[in-house]
């Protein structure tokens, strides 16, 4: 910008914090002329004054003459600060009241200018103006406010001090008929225009698209006219002899090498040329140009009549497609079940609102929110087919889990679908989940009613409530009855098989079972097993004294107790313990019985096994004192012969000591070792000296001849021994 503006713009350098704000904001005057939906932002050029703001430096008592804006269009002003400035307006409708007035108060003048008033360079007393009948208004503009000024609305006023304000002209779309008016009175008073408003419309027809809805029907009704005054303007001319047509680029042209030589407008749609001459002047005054023939006259036109039409149909589209969208939105907002529209439909409807830049309308407003709700419904909807969100499990239903739609909730849902605006593909999914739960339902009903349920269907049931992923009452139900049928087969099951039924078990069962739901079944099963219970702990208790009962009861008690405690079908761990003593005792005896009606006396090491066993076993021995009897009789006569027999810390044993010996002859303990007679060494090697060895394994018989074998042996050994040592006798003597 070349001089600024004391607005802040996108072009300013150094821009505060906060600026950017107030350099978008359409109130900004550099911002203004341009929004969308205005007129001006069609016109490619910066044209001072109107699309570029003005700045205005005032002091006391400097004054503005009475004027309208150019094109009549709208003015904006804005005091940024110092004094008030004091305005004085005439209403557009009365401009031509106000122009009479200025007219018959200074006549000469307006004789002398007709267009006085353009210039301003006229001011005049309010009050005449006033007393001829022409309403003006009075205001005072503080710092910081706005004027705006309206079509043709003449204003005039002064500074009441020092101020600095900045203004700039504006065009909406109801401006466009104050536009076409002003431009017949430029052409009435000769009065050159600022820009072609011929131009200015077909730019716009040109890209309809472009234009929102008001600015397309405004466009459309003042180029209606415009084709149709043209139109008649070209008959006209062709009625009159004018044959020659050439079209011409009138937007390439200057300004002013298109002005018509007679009105001073802007031509643009045609213009009327003659070969003797280098001025054109405008269609209405083509008798006007020079003194030749029309028919030596030429037709510059920018669009022939074929073309005309054809823009105007487009640009009529454009201002009637929101007529028509707002028939589809009533239909689609009115349409009852079987004729609604698809929800895609629905979209695309408000798309092409969007993206037409079609006005906010309840229409549009409720289709927005209706096209909201039926997204809402259809995302729920998925949820609810696909199970997506659903995180229970038979194991968990009585847990806790994010809260679930209801039946109630589903089906007020239903109806919410039903009513919707559009129909949705996810409709069809509701609608058939509803049905199957209501038939989960009367299912759920039978097999809660069922006295003796299936497990198996009991089990396909809760997974297909749950499946829903809805809060049926009937989950918890059939949950309740499927736990009991489950214990009710796991108890039968454990009590089939009698070594499983156990006190913990028992026990198990029976805590599991107070926490199930009551029924007569449950409990009767419940007061059978604690009927088990009490003979399974008495029993027990009653085995459990036996074992450690002193002195130990007799075989034939413990008989009677263990065959009664069979028709219990339970695992009695007492009672097995009681039952494998009395087996233990019956084989014990079996041994003491074979030991004593054996042909030979046992051993001692035999009948000490015997006893230490015996006295292991909870059960009164009959034989028990016999065995301890000769156990101690045996010991009581091997301390006997051990103290007759062996000295004190003999280092072998009783039972070497009394088996016969082997090393007669032999002075196996001697230091030195004399030389022996040749005929005792052979002798020597003749006996016997093995050692002998009793192994308890062997028969008693062959034990008994094999010791007296050994007795024998060692009696010819002492002999001999004997016999040897008189033979040395003898000899020594015989030396």
């Amino acid at each position: 910008m070349e001089h600024g503006s004391g607005f802040p713009t996108k072009s300013s350098k150094n821009l505060m914090l906060g600026d950017e704000e107030y350099a978008n904001s359409g109130w900004n005057l550099n911002v203004l002329p341009v929004l969308e939906g205005s007129v001006l932002c069609h016109i490619n050029a910066d044209i001072s004054g109107m699309k570029v703001p003005w700045m205005y430096v005032g002091m006391c008592f400097a004054t503005f003459c009475w004027h309208n804006e150019d094109h009549w269009s709208y003015s904006i002003n804005y005091l940024h600060w110092g004094e008030p400035k004091t305005w004085y307006g005439v209403p557009g409708s009365k401009a031509a009241l106000f122009e009479q007035a200025m007219g018959a108060a200074a006549p000469e003048l307006f004789d002398a200018q007709p267009d006085l008033l353009h210039q301003l360079v006229t001011i005049m007393n309010p009050n005449i103006l006033m007393k001829a009948g022409v309403p003006v208004y009075r205001t005072n503009q503080c710092a910081g406010e706005f004027v705006v000024t309206f079509p043709r609305a003449y204003h005039a006023g002064f500074n009441q001090g020092y101020n600095f304000a900045e203004a700039v002209n504006f065009c909406p779309s109801d401006w466009l008929s104050f536009g076409r008016i002003c431009i017949d009175h430029y052409s009435h008073h000769h009065r050159f225009c600022v820009f072609s408003h011929d131009e200015l419309i077909c730019k716009m027809a040109s890209d309809p698209d472009s234009l929102d809805l008001h600015l397309a029907a405004a466009t459309y009704q003042d180029m209606l006219c415009m084709v149709e005054t043209e139109m008649k303007l070209r008959k006209s001319l062709m009625e009159q002899g004018i044959v020659a047509a050439e079209r011409e680029a009138f937007e390439l042209l200057p300004d002013d090498e298109r002005q018509c030589d007679k009105c001073k407008t802007t031509c643009f749609l045609s213009a009327v040329t003659c070969s003797c001459t280098t001025k054109l002047v405008c269609i209405k005054h083509a008798q006007c140009l020079c003194q030749c023939d029309l028919s030596k006259h030429c037709l510059r036109f920018r669009y022939t009549l074929d073309e005309l039409p054809v823009m105007l149909h487009r640009l009529k589209c454009r201002a009637e497609s929101f007529d028509n969208w707002t028939i589809k939105a009533k239909q689609c907002l009115d349409a009852v079940p079987g004729s609604k529209m698809d929800f895609y439909e629905l979209k695309d409807l408000i798309k092409e609102a969007e993206e037409k830049r079609f006005p906010e309308s309840d229409f549009l407003k409720k289709l927005v929110i209706a096209l909201h709700e039926a997204e809402k419904c259809a995302s729920v909807a998925q949820q609810l087919v696909s199970k997506k969100v659903c995180t229970r499990n038979r194991k968990s239903v009585e847990g806790k889990f994010a809260a679930r739609v209801t039946l109630e909730d589903l089906e007020q849902f239903s109806n919410q679908v039903d009513k919707l605006t559009c129909e949705i593909h996810e409709a069809n999914h509701v609608k058939e989940l509803l049905k199957n739960v209501k038939q989960f339902q009367e299912q759920s009903s039978d097999a809660i009613s069922d006295v003796s349920p299936n497990r198996k269907h009991l089990e396909k049931l809760v997974d297909t409530g749950i499946s829903f992923n809805i809060d049926l009452p009937e989950i918890q139900s059939l949950t309740q009855k499927l736990q009991q049928v489950i214990w009710l087969d796991e108890v039968k099951t454990t009590l089939s098989e009698p070594n499983r039924v156990t006190t913990d078990v028992l026990k198990a069962f029976l805590e599991s079972g107070i926490n199930l739901p009551s029924h007569t079944f449950i409990e009767s099963k419940m007061s059978e097993l604690l009927d088990l219970q009490g003979q399974v702990e008495r029993w027990e208790e009653k085995a459990k004294i036996c074992l450690l009962a002193k002195p130990h009861h007799e075989m034939s008690t413990l008989e009677a107790i263990v065959t009664e405690s069979q028709n219990i079908l339970a695992y009695l761990p007492n009672t097995l313990a009681l039952k494998d003593a009395m087996r233990k005792a019956k084989e014990w005896n079996t041994k003491v019985e074979n030991v004593h009606n054996g042909e030979h006396f046992p051993y001692l090491v035999v009948l000490e096994n015997l006893l230490s066993k015996g006295r292991t076993i909870p059960v009164r021995l009959d034989y028990l004192p016999q065995v301890e009897s000769q156990v101690l009789s045996a010991r009581s006569w091997r301390e006997k012969t051990t103290r007759i027999f062996m000295k004190k810390n003999c280092s072998h044993s009783l039972t070497k000591i009394l088996l016969p010996r082997t090393d007669i002859g032999l002075n196996l303990n001697s230091r030195v070792r004399k030389k022996k007679p040749k005929e005792f060494s052979e002798d020597v090697k003749e006996s016997d000296t093995s050692e002998f060895k009793v192994d308890i394994n062997q028969d008693p018989i062959t034990i008994v001849n094999s010791f007296k074998l050994a007795e024998q042996k060692e009696v010819e050994a002492m002999r001999q021994f004997r016999l040897i040592n008189l033979q040395k006798r003898d000899r020594k003597s015989v030396v």
